[in-house]
């Protein structure tokens, strides 16, 4: 029995140490002085507003088979938003899913993706997020039954999921499809919808971009390699066309919880969107049906 109990407390030990957040520090941040206009152009790149409102408010319930997730006011207000928060805090939540009280983040919130996102970028983004306006609006809890609303398990996870490396490599690949792949794989959280999940929730990167099940429990999100079941017959105006205007080749027009996403898009500048379009028309072409 002693030796039972021996066993029990050492792998509770070890389970609480390999599921501690990890946070960076101020003395980690490069100097970087604050440049909200570029902070603008990250804020469309990742579509806070398709999520969080337009007001930032938050609130908007997103069911999945884990339960409810309900997403989160990032407002300036300093009680129900994100107001008093400083830039360690910002970046830690937004890069390694750490709250400002040490709590790790469910991955419903993308920093899965944000993790491969530049320290600059992110702090830019928080410089003018600064400049928006309060909203005092209280988002309630997750509603997630056990073992998913254990949080601190979720450090096991990022164990085996969170990774900063590209999820396609382009090394040796021009400026055009670095830069798209920057947008699409970090900002963007382009995979988080269009690339399936395991029985985990992890991202089956092996099938990068290939079509996964609707979240919203109809349909599919459609395939964005070029496969013939994806953008194959796209051509790479087509595509930077299709995120700038909303029209597909064939005329018809962006749909869905895609039509937010588009319109953030075509607030990018043209070169941001032409390495959009250069990049998917990059990556291999993969297709996953019957998820």
């Amino acid at each position: 029995m002693r030796w039972i109990l021996a066993v029990a407390a050492v792998s509770a030990l070890l389970f609480w140490f390999l599921t501690q957040p990890v946070a960076l520090s101020p003395e980690d941040l490069p100097e970087h002085r604050p440049d909200a206009n570029n902070g603008q152009r990250i804020y469309y790149a990742g579509g806070c507003s398709s999520c969080h409102g337009t007001d930032l408010g938050g609130g908007l319930e997103m069911p999945s088979e884990y339960g409810t997730f309900l997403v989160p006011n990032i407002s300036t207000d300093p009680v129900e938003g994100i107001g008093d928060w400083t830039t360690i805090q910002f970046i830690n939540a937004m890069m390694l899913g750490v709250s400002p009280d040490g709590r790790h983040y469910y991955p419903a919130f993308p920093y899965t993706s944000y993790t491969r996102m530049k320290v600059q970028d992110v702090i830019d983004l928080k410089a003018f997020l600064d400049l928006q306006e309060p909203v005092e609006r209280q988002v309630g809890s997750h509603q997630l039954g056990f073992p998913w609303s254990f949080r601190r398990g979720i450090g096991l996870w990022k164990i085996r999921y969170l990774e900063q490396g590209a999820a396609v490599d382009t090394v040796g690949q021009d400026a055009l499809i670095q830069q798209g792949r920057y947008l699409v794989e970090g900002p963007g959280h382009c995979g988080e919808c269009h690339t399936p999940r395991d029985r985990f929730g992890g991202l089956q990167t092996g099938w990068w971009l290939a079509g996964a099940p609707n979240p919203d429990g109809e349909g599919r999100v459609p395939n964005i390699t070029s496969h013939q079941d994806g953008l194959k017959s796209w051509s790479q105006s087509d595509i930077a066309y299709y995120l700038e205007s909303g029209f597909m080749p064939d005329f018809d027009t962006v749909g869905g919880s895609m039509v937010k996403v588009q319109e953030n898009m075509a607030r990018l500048p043209e070169a941001d969107r032409e390495a959009i379009a250069a990049y998917l028309k990059y990556i291999p072409a993969r297709s996953r049906k019957g998820d």
